[in-house]
């Protein structure tokens, strides 16, 4: 697991929107702190930690540890909203968890050793089906990505959730069955899909042409008929 994140706060007694204008004037980045059975807390973050914890890549998907008086919670990142022309954080939902807590969370999938990909090496592509799995998991085993070993693979193979390790303990949110991640696509699939494609179109266009033949000969019928 990568380090765990830190973020220095400070309470905002100020709420609403005002409150989180002002925080934002002052390089600060408004939040909420809740859950744990406890009520909730706006509070303020340090900007530069924040966008620090963003290009981790791992916001969302670990925990980190707010410090308040020299006291650590443990917490979660559940939402962030970023401004919509400069991308810079404008507000972030932290949720309280403790070490050996189940939780739901979103983790990546990486995959490995695409060089060794039989499939792959003869020109085939990787369709991913899931860039990210859901799983419950205790709070302090939280991985950084699960990893889907390709070596091996030929066309028409798979991955499932089923071939990769989790983490002691962690399950998938669906239980029901033994779901794709990714399966290894040849080019012979996209051929057919477009040899398919351009056979309707010729038939599309053999039946206008025998519409328009038969369009023809009614409107010859037609002047005979008016001729006589």
């Amino acid at each position: 697991m990568a380090d765990t994140l830190s973020f220095n706060v400070e309470i905002r007694e100020r709420t609403g929107k005002g409150g989180a204008r002002e925080a934002r004037r002052n390089g600060k980045v408004p939040g909420v702190l809740y859950g744990g059975g406890e009520d909730p807390v706006a509070v303020n973050l340090k900007l530069n930690e924040v966008i620090k914890g963003i290009n981790s890549g791992q916001f969302l998907t670990s925990t980190a540890n707010l410090v308040h008086d020299g006291k650590k919670q443990l917490v979660i990142p559940q939402a962030i909203q970023l401004h919509p022309v400069t991308d810079m954080p404008v507000h972030v939902d932290l949720y309280r968890v403790n070490a050996s807590q189940v939780i739901s969370v979103e983790v990546p999938v990486h995959f490995l050793n695409e060089e060794e990909s039989p499939g792959l090496k003869r020109g085939g592509s990787l369709n991913v089906v899931r860039f990210a799995v859901e799983l419950n998991v205790r709070a302090d085993s939280i991985p950084d990505a699960l990893e889907a070993d390709l070596t091996g693979l030929d066309v028409g193979d798979n991955v499932k959730i089923s071939d990769i390790k989790l983490p002691e303990g962690a399950e998938p949110t669906i239980t029901d069955r033994d779901f794709t991640i990714a399966t290894i696509v040849g080019k012979m699939a996209e051929i057919v899909e477009e040899t398919e494609e351009e056979t309707e179109a010729g038939d599309v266009e053999a039946i206008n042409q025998s519409d328009e033949d038969g369009e023809g000969d009614a409107e010859g019928e037609g002047e005979e008929e008016s001729k006589e």
